[in-house]
């Protein structure tokens, strides 16, 4: 009897095959959300029926691919500019909070020290020479000796108790600050593992089309196309000379960068902050038309605003486009546009 080889998945059998798996991103906390909720288990080498896929049909799997896992990227940054905010919150309320520790650790000693005395069975003695004393007189003043000692040893443990009390509401909001850090931190190492494992998939999809070579001229265009004064042509001469360095995610700079690192690194030369994050580069722009459009703006694509490119003029625009990729030029037509934003 003939035996016949196992014919390859198909690609529509090969993308029900990896619809299943996407359950496992939902295991983060809420904190992750956005991040968990998107999968980003990805088709790889998947083959047409008796022959290899093309070099047209691989980079549109690329792309499309890239175009799921980039949301994600940016939203561990948004998620790593947050922590860092954190951070800050963090050691600030701890600041606040020390000389209050320092207060209520002085008063516990002293409140020690009472309780000390009690048990070593000082006040007992007192007390025992209040009832030998010779004359009514000498009780009475004992009496209100022993009453005023009573009365400041109380308000002294009333005292550190309302400290006591005070540091505990101050210390609850940074305890769970802290708390929080923690899971934040570990679930952002456990995201970045997934993501460096997807993209190390897509390398090899690249490599499979271009082998070590590159996808195309890098610089069609001057670039600047435009040249203007300013803190918009400092940012477009700065992102033209990162032209060839090759997209590294979560990287803003000198020897890589990822969409939003590079745009943010760029008007970082031109004395304008920005966070390292496609949405909220957006959030923090002003809206301009494209008909206004000058060297240094920002161009945002797709309805998600996951991947951001900077305008150099002339209808092009510089940007880090996927992982293991070279910055490059690129038409600012070639994507959704969503909007453009200057930075100020």
């Amino acid at each position: 009897m003939a035996h016949h080889a196992p014919r390859p998945p198909s690609v529509r059998s090969v993308d029900r095959m990896t619809a299943a798996p996407r359950s496992r991103w939902s295991r983060f906390t809420t904190a992750f959300a956005a991040l968990a909720g998107t999968a980003v288990i990805l088709t790889g080498g998947a083959t047409a029926a008796h022959a290899e896929p093309s070099v047209t049909e691989i980079e549109r799997q690329i792309d499309q691919d890239w175009n799921k896992l980039e949301p994600i990227i940016e939203q561990h940054n948004a998620t790593r500019e947050d922590l860092a905010v954190k951070r800050k919150q963090a050691a600030a309320l701890a600041k606040q909070i020390a000389p209050l520790q320092r207060q209520v650790d002085l008063a516990m000693g002293q409140v020690g020290g009472l309780a000390a005395e009690a048990y070593k069975g000082e006040q007992v003695s007192t007390v025992n020479a209040l009832l030998g004393s010779r004359t009514p007189g000498d009780v009475v003043t004992g009496l209100e000796m022993l009453d005023r000692f009573a009365r400041r040893q109380q308000e002294q443990v009333q005292t550190v108790a309302a400290l006591r009390d005070q540091l505990a509401a101050k210390k609850q909001p940074l305890d769970e600050m802290v708390a929080q850090l923690a899971r934040t931190e570990a679930q952002l190492a456990a995201k970045k593992k997934q993501i460096n494992a997807e993209i190390a998939r897509l390398e090899k999809l690249r490599l499979k089309v271009y082998g070590n070579g590159g996808g195309g001229p890098l610089r069609p265009a001057p670039c600047p196309s435009e040249y203007i004064s300013g803190p918009g042509g400092i940012a477009a001469k700065f992102a033209c000379a990162q032209i060839g360095k090759i997209y590294v995610w979560g990287a803003a700079g000198p020897d890589h960068y990822d969409c939003s690192g590079l745009t943010m690194a760029a008007w970082e030369k031109a004395g304008v902050s920005l966070p390292h994050n496609a949405r909220m580069q957006h959030d923090v722009t002003a809206r301009v038309s494209r008909s206004e459009l000058r060297p240094g703006d920002l161009v945002f694509y797709y309805s998600d605003l996951h991947h951001v490119a900077l305008y150099v003029g002339n209808g092009w625009v510089v940007h880090a486009s996927q992982s293991g990729k070279p910055i490059t030029m690129k038409r600012v037509d070639d994507g959704q546009i969503n909007s453009y934003g200057r930075p100020s």
